[in-house]
């Protein structure tokens, strides 16, 4: 299995940069998350941009065995779109891989019964009609307005559940890459396409949107298919690392499966930093130094 990280570096200098500590956390975040996953899985890829290449390979010598810059076709898309980078890379996947988030870290390899699925996830996630943070009527509404029809997978999981069925994608991956790179392909094209201009204008502010495209979407993508007659994908399913959000922030259930995620403030908590820069120094002081000198010299606008 191939274990692939993303990083467009649009969004991260326009918005997500700014949620860690510090920038030099981030930095050691990268390097802490390649060493401890790449014990695991060998093979190791990274879809980027040329400044995300000059960062993260040519500056601090990150070790990925397949560097792409793909993500340059991304420079004239809005960098609200944070999640689209990720959407590329799935896109791009022939080998069963895992995608992970920069802030995921595989102490232990994934189990079994996970890597050897068609589609697996880090937990399963679900929302209601007046969710504040998630919203896919509004893209809906959005899209009736320029009378623009969405994916028929979304239109069939709307009409068919309750509820808006999602998958937390901190790790994203399997061994259907057909059926991935499908449904990246769709949500990528859902975006880009010049005749989706109008809608989303409609909708300034792209960044609450991107977990509707990237974590709705796949589950409407596995829903549909999954016993759709003539669907080439059917049979399609979806594993999870952790039954549901419960589990996956219980730290001793954690632990003993050897994933950690800095979700949502964790970034930004001065004692998680901390820990990071003890470990980094600990177990490789030349990449520690390495991130230093980045800063210092300000050769990376972060």
């Amino acid at each position: 299995m191939r274990a692939v990280w993303s990083f467009w570096s649009k969004p991260f200098h326009n918005y997500y940069g700014h949620i860690w500590s510090k920038p030099l956390h981030h930095l050691l975040a990268w390097g802490l998350s390649v060493h401890v996953a790449s014990r695991q899985y060998p093979d190791t890829a990274l879809i980027t941009d040329r400044p995300g290449k000059k960062l993260l390979v040519d500056q601090l010598g990150l070790p990925f065995v397949h560097v792409s810059i793909e993500l340059e076709r991304l420079n004239n898309v809005d960098p609200g779109w944070w999640a689209l980078g990720k959407l590329v890379a799935y896109s791009l996947q022939d080998h069963p891989f895992v995608h992970l988030d920069s802030d995921v870290f595989l102490w232990k390899a994934l189990p079994r019964r996970l890597t050897e699925s068609p589609v697996f996830a880090q937990y399963p996630e679900g929302f209601t009609e007046n969710g504040p943070h998630y919203r896919p009527q509004d893209i809906e509404w959005a899209f009736a307005q320029e009378g623009l029809k969405l994916p028929e997978e979304w239109l069939w999981t709307r009409a068919h559940r309750s509820h808006f069925p999602a998958e937390n994608c901190g790790i994203l991956g399997g061994s259907a890459v057909e059926f991935l790179r499908y449904y990246a392909h769709t949500a990528v094209d859902l975006v880009i396409r010049p005749e989706s201009a109008a809608a989303w204008s409609r909708l300034p502010d792209k960044r609450c949107y991107n977990v509707v495209l990237e974590q709705f979407f796949l589950s409407a993508c596995v829903e549909y298919h999954r016993f759709h007659p003539t669907s080439p994908y059917r049979g399609v399913q979806m594993s999870h690392l952790f039954p549901s959000w419960e589990y996956a922030f219980d730290a001793s259930h954690a632990a003993r499966t050897g994933f950690t995620h800095l979700v949502a403030g964790a970034k930004s908590h001065p004692g998680v930093g901390t820990r990071i820069e003890e470990r980094i120094r600990r177990q490789d002081s030349g990449f520690y130094r390495r991130c230093e000198r980045v800063l210092a010299q300000r050769a990376f606008p972060l």
